[in-house]
């Protein structure tokens, strides 16, 4: 109990509030980095994947290609960026990015290449060309599991992304990597709770997300189908 009053001492301490080792500017760069990497990764995995899903070809090498790079650690890739980057956001940055592609890539090709044969042929019917069947049709069918793989892709990184700390960055991470160095459990502690909240609100905000952009009928899919494939 002592330990707990510790902690919720420190979240009630001013000084932990302001400045550039307050938690509002933590959050923020924490915020920022997991942002641009979801969207680098986002610009490269969903095109990617949604192209091969419409054409349904060469899926199995872009989903072992990503098998692959999900078996890299995370830390690994860090090391690796670091060496040519140096210290600060930008290593973490690569290390988030590659961690975001697997899913993205994978769900987008799962979610466009599942859509039935006889809807594909039902749209090339009514005379749309394979562009306009890829985005009035095929996209709003398979938009649940692409959501799926953003959704699954961004808390992963959120989670990820105390990593930034080891190598001089930003963040959430800050706090427990600077709490481990002083021996500070009460800071390493309150740091480890601000990034579990932030990612089970993140869970959240996409699952509230998904009720409200998807039709109904597609919700229902959401509820059955897995978050992430890993085969073709």
């Amino acid at each position: 109990m002592d330990f707990l009053a510790d902690v919720w001492q420190w979240f009630a301490d001013g000084e932990h509030w302001r400045g550039r080792g307050g938690v509002p500017n933590r959050l923020t760069e924490h915020l920022r980095m997991s942002g641009v990497s979801l969207a680098a990764a986002a610009a490269v995995a969903l095109p990617a994947g949604t192209v091969l899903g419409h054409l349904r070809r060469g899926g199995a090498l872009a989903i072992n290609v990503s098998n692959v790079g999900r078996a890299i650690p995370s830390f690994a890739l860090l090391v690796l960026a670091l060496q040519v980057f140096g210290i600060g956001d930008r290593p973490a940055i690569i290390a988030l990015t590659a961690l975001a592609i697997p899913p993205m890539l994978t769900n987008s090709y799962v979610g466009l290449s599942q859509v039935p044969d006889d809807v594909r042929e039902a749209a090339r019917g009514m005379g749309m060309t394979g562009w306009e069947a890829l985005i009035r049709v095929e996209l709003p069918m398979g938009l649940p599991l692409v959501m799926a793989g953003i959704r699954t892709a961004t808390v992963q990184v959120i989670a990820t992304a105390t990593l930034a700390a080891i190598t001089a960055g930003g963040g959430l991470g800050r706090y427990i990597i600077d709490g481990l160095a002083k021996q500070n459990q009460v800071e390493l502690f309150a740091g480890a709770l601000l990034v579990a909240v932030l990612a089970i609100a993140t869970e959240l905000m996409f699952g509230v997300a998904e009720r409200v952009v998807l039709p109904r009928g597609l919700r229902a899919e959401v509820s059955h189908r897995p978050r992430e494939r890993t085969n073709p």
